[in-house]
């Protein structure tokens, strides 16, 4: 529910509320507006004695909360949240890409691509160090040390690291590498691995479950921000459908759906949506020209001996065409790249 204080109450009376609240079990998020201030109360509403609430000093009304997702919908945030990444703001004007290659290889790879999307605007490197595989004998990844050269790359570059996180166990490690913890489709409903990700002060990029629904990816990242971290970015990758001519089929829906439903910003990631760099152009300029804050790139200087998912990463050049390609349509949707 949300409680709705009077013009002017006082920091005492928000507060009183709030441990009045705290005392019934519930969890409060209090939101200071220009004009008024919200309390946003995230509990047990069987527990919840709105008589006494409403006769609180500086309270004006209560309004129920309807959605199953109390803190990602817009019922208790209204405004569009931005993300702080390390400093680069994901869900404001500009539009962010995120690039790199599917898994860290060496040192070598990752500071050439580096180098090649930071000077054609990219803000963020992704690279898995911790690759979960449908195969257990493909690359599983560099694990801690491919974690280090993300680390060792972003800081001589300045570019800012996301990487997957696949377990509870180690989110306390990645976190001490990167800017973004990922969750992967595969563990977007690993509700251990969310709650552990909510209680880091690193922002979260959650993709969308292969067969989730919108509203089950929204209730994926209430688990986050229920756990105490509201700095989530939301995925579109695509989902599983009967279609087999791309390796998934992108939810281009989802963008404005989502828009219209969470505060939260959202990406889209046209490699792992098309699983082939020949689609990867078109995608992008339909998911910005759709509404989207973002776009994670699959890029690789030699895709043919990539590791892993070499046939939808783009090589630098390409890349380099695609950012140039993306700038008249984002100025078209009065965003910026």
């Amino acid at each position: 529910m949300i409680i709705i204080m009077k013009t002017g109450a006082s920091q005492k009376q928000i507060e009183d509320v709030e441990k009045y609240l705290q005392g019934l079990g519930f969890n409060t998020h209090p939101i200071y507006g220009e004009v008024k201030t919200v309390v946003g109360a995230v509990g047990d509403k069987r527990l919840a004695k709105t008589e006494n609430i409403i006769h609180m000093e500086g309270v004006e009304n209560i309004v129920p909360i309807m959605s199953p997702y109390k803190l990602v919908g817009r019922e208790l945030i209204h405004e569009n949240s931005i993300v702080d990444a390390g400093g680069v703001p994901i869900g404001g004007k500009e539009l962010v890409v995120m690039a790199g290659p599917c898994a860290v290889e060496d040192e070598e790879q990752l500071m050439e691509v580096a180098e090649k999307i930071k000077e054609t605007g990219a803000k963020i490197l992704r690279g898995g160090a911790f690759k979960p595989r449908t195969s257990p004998y493909s690359f599983q990844g560099l694990e801690e040390e491919g974690l280090k050269l993300l680390a060792k790359v972003g800081k001589a570059t300045g570019l800012k690291i996301v990487t997957e996180v696949v377990d509870t166990r180690d989110v306390e490690l990645v976190s001490q590498y990167v800017d973004i913890l990922q969750v992967g489709a595969r563990s977007m409903q690993n509700f251990k691995l969310l709650s552990e990700c909510g209680k880091s002060d690193k922002p979260v990029l959650l993709k969308r479950g292969l067969s989730a629904t919108i509203e089950e990816w929204l209730m994926a990242a209430e688990y986050i921000l229920s756990a105490g971290n509201p700095n989530v970015i939301l995925c579109e990758r695509g989902i599983r459908t009967f279609e087999t001519a791309t390796r998934n089929t992108l939810d281009i829906n989802a963008i404005p759906v989502a828009k219209e439903l969470t505060h939260l910003p959202i990406i889209v990631d046209p490699s792992h949506a098309t699983g082939n760099w020949r689609w990867v152009d078109a995608v992008s300029k339909a998911s910005i020209a759709a509404g989207a804050d973002g776009l994670m790139i699959e890029v690789h200087p030699d895709p043919s001996h990539a590791a892993s998912d070499g046939q939808q990463s783009l090589k630098p050049e390409k890349f380099a065409q695609l950012m140039k390609a993306l700038k008249p349509i984002a100025q078209a949707v009065d965003r910026e790249i």
